[in-house]
């Protein structure tokens, strides 16, 4: 299959994540410039089942989150491609709400992550999973390792 084969819509994304026996992990952000605190929260959420889906903010509700009128760098289906071209990574779902809480009641996963600039009282559908007997976990981020740190540098090197 190619990479692009792994971005699915949401009716596709809840019949492939009904497909699968094992426990299913779902993250989801922006990923604007992606980098190695992005795989890093990726890979070690991969880890915590046997297979990961990741929604994508699409462009508007990038916007909508504040993130500044710059942003987002990358357009969703490119943001999506990269992504889905991770090998840690067997699903793309774009979603265009606010938060992912309708994406989460639809696929009913097993693990919710989110990096550490979340705790699990802030992360959206933490509730939901645990009360499905799900499992909520939050991964530590690498130090300096951001797009907004990125575009700091970008901004201040001549």
């Amino acid at each position: 299959m190619s990479t692009a084969g792994k971005i699915r819509d949401v009716l596709a994304a809840t019949t492939w994540r009904q497909s699968h026996a094992g426990r299913v992990v779902f993250t989801n952000g922006v990923f604007d410039l992606l980098h190695t605190g992005h795989i890093h929260v990726l890979e070690s959420a991969r880890a915590l089942g046997a297979a990961l889906i990741v929604g994508v903010n699409t462009d508007a509700s990038v916007r909508r989150l504040g993130k500044g009128t710059e942003r987002p760098i990358v357009p969703e289906q490119d943001r999506a491609r990269l992504l889905a071209a991770l090998e840690c990574v067997d699903c793309v779902v774009m979603f265009d709400e606010d938060t992912p809480a309708s994406l989460i009641d639809a696929l009913a996963p097993d693990v919710l992550v989110k990096g550490g600039d979340y705790s699990p009282e802030t992360m959206v559908g933490a509730e939901r999973v645990r009360a499905a007997g799900g499992e909520v976990v939050v991964i530590p981020l690498l130090p300096d390792r951001s797009t907004s740190r990125i575009l700091e540098r970008l901004r201040v090197t001549p």
